[in-house]
């Protein structure tokens, strides 16, 4: 619903912007521009898809054999102890255990199309315990809300696109998205956690947050001690090395539980192409939605409105022209992507491995769509009393793009 409203948004605030232009500043040729901008972005957005196409299915058959191998059960036993004390009011041994550890297990991996229906089985399997069956429970906003918060171990599907637009790095933005969606669990959870009294101080807890918080306190740490050459070097040596050994593990652990390797790459990469193909009509939607909504000049208009606020607080302004990613994540996937997309692809911001492109990939990774989850898992089990979850969820969002903010001025700037 929230995807109706945005494009929709889009058509009606260009086509107002840009009548105010021709009848006041007699501007003639932004209707003109609109009408070739969604010509122009349909275009680019069947390309785009056509293109993911290689790396999608590359991708989801290698994901497709870890899963058959046994990884998302090695994470379950590895966070298992943590997440007990984070869902208190749920049973020992009860089912819903396993299935929020599957599923954000899933999700940090990037096995999306297996974190889904395992999330939607959580739900299901909280809403058994759940004692108000119309008003979410504990266990159910902790659960949301640190599923909106993304994290997430490989970006999969930027690093495919940036592929696709012909970035000279694609996996970059590996780093400084893990930095900024750490940052955006770390607040979602501490959020809730207070609302909900959690102990966070009780060892094992402390032993998994101390222990994630000294990686990335560590990993921060060595980049910022290099100059800005050595960063991007090691950079992409550390995000090779640890692409490269997750393939060789996933491919192991497939060969030890002699699993059919090339036959389960070959099923889920049918999976890649079919995703691929799936997406043009609603990525060439949304791209020329912001494509007429960009050449009205709507979009100018917003992201200076901001750089002037910023400015007059004395803050560095050069990643404002990413900024509306950030604003659609939380709303539409999609949209936040075609934007990243856009502004990529915008020479006037340096192509691809530009400062703003890299802001943009970053912004995307560092959230999840907020107001899409809340509304599928919660009207998957008939919820309509959200509480609290709605502002988790947000916070976790603000703080996932100041996280964005500090690696992105970090790694890139």
């Amino acid at each position: 619903m929230a995807l109706n409203y945005i494009w929709v948004a889009f058509f009606f605030i260009a086509f107002v912007v840009s009548l105010v232009k021709l009848i006041f500043f007699q501007d003639m040729g932004v209707f003109p521009a609109m009408l070739q901008a969604t010509f122009e972005k349909a275009k680019v957005g069947f390309e785009i898809s056509i293109g993911l196409t290689g790396v999608m299915t590359l991708w989801l058959g290698l994901m497709k054999v870890g899963e058959r191998g046994g990884i998302i059960p090695v994470l379950s036993r590895l966070v298992g102890p943590f997440f007990s004390r984070l869902f208190p009011e749920i049973p020992r041994n009860h089912p819903a255990t396993g299935s929020i550890i599957m599923n954000f297990s899933a999700n940090m991996i990037g096995l999306d199309n297996a974190a889904t229906p395992l999330g939607l089985k959580a739900m299901n399997d909280l809403q058994e315990i759940n004692p108000d069956k119309d008003t979410a429970s504990n266990a159910q906003i902790m659960f949301l809300v640190l599923n909106a918060s993304g994290l997430s171990i490989i970006p999969l599907s930027i690093i495919a696109d940036r592929v696709t637009m012909g970035s000279a790095n694609p996996t970059s933005i590996f780093i400084p998205t893990l930095i900024a969606t750490f940052c955006s669990t770390l607040a979602g959870l501490i959020y809730v956690s207070i609302r909900q009294r959690i102990n966070l101080l009780h060892p094992v807890v402390l032993a998994y947050l101390g222990g994630i918080i000294g990686f990335i306190g560590l990993v921060v740490w060595y980049f910022s001690s290099l100059n800005k050459e050595q960063l991007q070097v090691q950079s992409l040596l550390f995000t090779s090395i640890f692409i490269l050994t997750l393939i060789i593990t996933f491919l192991s652990m497939a060969l030890y539980r002699k699993v059919p390797i090339f036959e389960t790459f070959i099923e889920g990469a049918k999976e890649g192409f079919a995703t691929s193909i799936k997406i043009i009509p609603f990525l060439v939607a949304i791209l020329v939605g912001i494509g007429v909504f960009q050449s009205s000049g709507a979009l100018t208009y917003l992201t200076d409105g901001f750089r002037s606020l910023l400015a007059a607080f004395q803050v560095n302004t050069d990643f404002v022209d990413a900024l509306p990613v950030a604003f659609l994540k939380p709303l539409s996937g999609q949209s936040a992507r075609a934007m990243m997309i856009t502004v990529s692809q915008d020479p006037a911001f340096g192509g691809p491995d530009s400062f703003v492109a890299n802001m943009a990939s970053i912004f995307r990774g560092c959230a999840e769509t907020t107001f899409y989850v809340l509304a599928l898992y919660f009207g998957s089990v008939n919820i309509r009393k959200t509480r609290y979850a709605v502002t988790g969820g947000l916070i976790a969002d603000l703080f996932g793009v100041l996280g964005g903010i500090f690696a992105g001025y970090l790694f890139f700037y």
